[in-house]
């Protein structure tokens, strides 16, 4: 037994994986580079093993050095902004409807944010398309 003992305090243990942590204080709205990214030795649940995954991508939350980084915490990088001047679009077959609106929310590609239309000043909910227009369903 004390034999054993010395062979598992003699022998190092190997490193189970590598998290992905920032290098510095990444502030939320932030986008990612790899530069910013560095392996750490450790096994945390649910952290971003890939640094792949996380370059281009924007920090949802304030990342800070050292830290591991939980999918939740980043998120693609927004194109609208909270106030910024939108096009509203309502598509249909023989219909096509465009407006003016003003964003109430800030969001990436295909998330859902609510929109003032700047006519009627009612609110509406789209989806964001890739060219920054918000199409009303």
């Amino acid at each position: 037994m004390r034999l054993l003992t010395l062979i598992l305090c003699l022998t190092p243990l190997a490193t189970l994986a590598e998290i992905t942590v920032p290098t510095r204080t990444i502030r939320a709205k932030e986008v990612i580079a790899a530069s910013d990214l560095e392996t750490k030795a450790g096994d945390v649940a649910g952290a971003v093993r890939n640094p792949e995954m996380l370059v281009g991508q924007e920090a949802r939350v304030a990342l800070y050095p050292g830290r591991p980084i939980r999918p939740a915490d980043i998120g693609p990088p927004a194109i609208v902004d909270r106030n910024d001047l939108v096009t509203l679009v309502f598509d249909r077959v023989a219909l096509s409807i465009t407006a003016e609106g003003r964003a109430l929310g800030r969001g990436a590609v295909g998330e859902r944010i609510r929109v003032m239309n700047l006519a009627s000043r009612t609110t509406v909910t789209g989806v964001i398309r890739p060219d920054g227009q918000i199409e009303v369903k």
